[in-house]
């Protein structure tokens, strides 16, 4: 989708919730289903993407529907722009 919105979540979430800084992951790659990050990496990934992008993210939008790839997370970020 947008790489200005999928390229620093994906680095966050490589370096800071994975910590494996190296690791690439592709905007469709499943992140909650997959057990790749928990609910508590959730909300280190919420409170960056509200810090990064100046969005405000409701805490019953933290589930696999809406959070559980990069695509659904640029989707969410450029409909509260």
């Amino acid at each position: 989708m947008t790489p200005e919105i999928i390229y620093p979540i994906a680095k966050f979430i490589a370096e800071k919730i994975l910590k494996q800084p190296s690791k690439i992951i592709t905007a469709d790659e499943a992140l909650i289903s997959s057990g790749l990050i928990d609910s508590f990496s959730l909300m280190d990934l919420a409170l960056f993407i509200e810090d990064t992008f100046s969005v405000r993210i409701e805490d019953t939008e933290l589930n696999a529907e809406t959070f559980d790839n990069l695509n659904q997370l640029a989707s969410l970020i450029q409909s509260r722009k």
